[in-house]
């Protein structure tokens, strides 16, 4: 601990992201997509990297707002931009929770959401999931200083229907309601049109997983007007230009590039249900998901050995060393091939033991 770090910087407890492994290996940890951006949004790119780089990027990035207003079916008022989800959700913690009443959270969800409450100095209460580690509406009624809901969650997969959403944002008028919307495309109901009808709500995006660009690092923000003036009066605090001229110009040609995404995101889905199919048929436990990864147990094994077992095959997954789901491997949904070579690893550990 450096004797230059302030009170605050020496009270912190980081989130840990997901390896990055150095070497080749079947990459099933960060839930990043098994496809590449379209050809188009390559070439986009490519062509944005020209002289103009020496100019900054439109600090209110008006363009990607509009294509995105139109891929949403708001208006660019009610949109906002930054550098991937996590700081869109970092503004808005800063923006919209108090100090006093607890910010309320499930007790499994996005790790990061203790991380900001305890950047930000916000007290949290993190409500228990239910046995099917299912989100029990009722339970987030009650005072509070505002709610953060990852939708479908992560990292269990299972989603909530727009009609339960609605049912805690018309419960809490008067404080913010996020829902963190990373996997959405996967199969869940958005919550984007009820932002119309409910002023505190707030619904967070990324283009990292659905969109295959998480080394762009874009994400959004779609609320009232009133949400979208508050991010940016935080955002222009600490950083008038977070999305720059390539990620901009990507993002835009992504989100115009409908027919490559949707083939991806149906691949996905479908390899999906057939390894949650495959994995039950040898005794595994698979949770619902409506995401891009699945979790995963086994009755006859403990989920860090099968996780050794298959980082030494060079196969790479997530074990959360947690309460209630230590249990339990998080696998994210690679290529065909990937999944096959998955499956065949994991059936191998079964027979050996």
């Amino acid at each position: 601990m450096s004797c230059y770090w302030n009170q605050k910087t020496r009270t912190l407890d980081p989130y840990t992201p997901g390896e990055q492994p150095k070497v080749k290996m079947i990459k099933l940890n960060t839930n990043e997509n098994p496809f590449p951006p379209g050809e188009a949004v390559l070439a986009a790119m490519k062509e944005a990297a020209c002289e103009d780089m020496r100019l900054y990027p439109d600090p209110a990035a008006c363009a990607l707002r509009e294509a995105f207003a139109d891929y949403a079916k708001v208006t660019p008022e009610n949109v906002f931009v930054g550098n991937g989800s996590d700081e869109v959700l970092a503004f808005a913690f800063d923006a919209f929770f108090e100090q006093g009443k607890p910010v309320l959270f499930p007790d499994i969800s996005y790790s990061f959401y203790p991380v900001y409450c305890k950047h930000y100095g916000l007290n949290y209460v993190q409500i228990p999931l239910k046995d099917d580690f299912t989100v029990d509406v009722d339970d987030y009624h009650r005072e509070n200083g505002g709610i953060v809901i990852t939708n479908p969650n992560a990292p269990t997969g299972i989603a909530l229907t727009r009609r339960e959403i609605e049912s805690i944002v018309k419960r809490n008028p008067g404080v913010v309601v996020i829902i963190d919307e990373a996997y959405v495309r996967f199969g869940a109901e958005s919550a984007v049109p009820l932002i119309e009808k409910y002023p505190n709500l707030l619904v967070v995006q990324t283009m990292s997983k659905s969109h295959s660009l998480a080394g762009l690092r874009v994400g959004f923000a779609i609320g009232s007007r009133e949400l979208i003036e508050g991010l940016n009066r935080v955002k222009n605090s600490f950083n008038s230009y977070p999305v720059d001229r390539i990620a901009q110009v990507g993002a835009i040609a992504s989100l115009r590039d409908v027919e490559t995404v949707d083939a991806n995101l149906k691949t996905i889905c479908a390899v999906r249900e057939g390894v949650s199919v495959a994995l039950r048929g040898i005794g595994f436990d698979v949770l619902p998901s409506k995401t891009n990864f699945i979790m995963i147990h086994y009755w006859n094994c403990f989920a860090g050995e099968l996780f050794e077992y298959l980082r030494s095959q060079n196969i790479l997954v997530r074990y959360f060393d947690l309460p209630r789901i230590n249990d339990y491997l998080r696998v994210t949904i690679g290529s065909k091939e990937d999944m096959r070579i998955f499956l065949d690893t994991v059936e191998e550990y079964i027979e050996k033991r």
